[in-house]
């Protein structure tokens, strides 16, 4: 009786409250514990990230709600900047690729373009012109394939206050060069385990 009660309190949490947990997790271990993106901290603290899980894996569909994300950042002030978390969709980082394009095209015909920004993140992430196994590719890599979507003006007020927001990527290629690739991949690892 006591054990059936405690099961019943204890419900597991769903799918995406699990890739929701999995990413702040990220966020806060990797991005917000290492400096990565020196003004997460903040919006971590103040609760003002919006997580979204997309289930879908049409590209359609995926565009449609990148669609419904936007208009909700243009409803809701409260909600200074969004993820969203593909957990089923764009596994390869190809077609992650493939995907990031056409999103960057919707944003330009929807008129966003200077409104809202795109931040990419992917598990397999690898800058361009760099080697799979170079740890700065670390700085976009995620527990699952993302979308960031920023305001511009919250990123114009936030580096101006920042003194040489410019230098941020060669410090955070540094950074992750001197963690090394042992120590980041299991960092990463650790995301997906501590889901207290």
């Amino acid at each position: 009786m006591i054990i059936q009660t405690c099961l019943e309190i204890s419900s597991p949490m769903d799918n995406d409250q699990k890739s929701i947990l999995i990413t702040k997790n990220w966020l806060s271990s990797l991005i917000i514990e290492y400096k990565i993106c020196p003004f997460a901290k903040r919006e971590f603290d103040r609760g003002s990230i919006h997580y979204v899980v997309n289930q879908d894996t049409e590209v359609e569909s995926c565009l449609l709600n990148l669609m419904v994300e936007f208009d909700r950042l243009n409803i809701d002030s409260t909600i200074e900047t969004t993820l969203l978390i593909y957990e089923n969709s764009f596994k390869s980082f190809d077609d992650y690729l493939d995907f990031l394009e056409l999103a960057e095209t919707f944003l330009f015909e929807q008129d966003y373009e200077g409104v809202y920004q795109l931040a990419s993140f992917h598990p397999d992430y690898c800058f361009e012109g760099s080697k799979q196994d170079d740890p700065a590719n670390y700085t976009n890599r995620s527990p699952y394939p993302m979308l960031h979507l920023l305001r511009e003006s919250s990123i114009d007020k936030a580096v101006a206050i920042y003194p040489h927001p410019e230098n941020i990527p060669q410090q955070n290629i540094k950074l992750m060069r001197e963690l090394g690739l042992n120590k980041l991949q299991a960092l990463l690892i650790a995301c997906y385990s501590n889901q207290q």
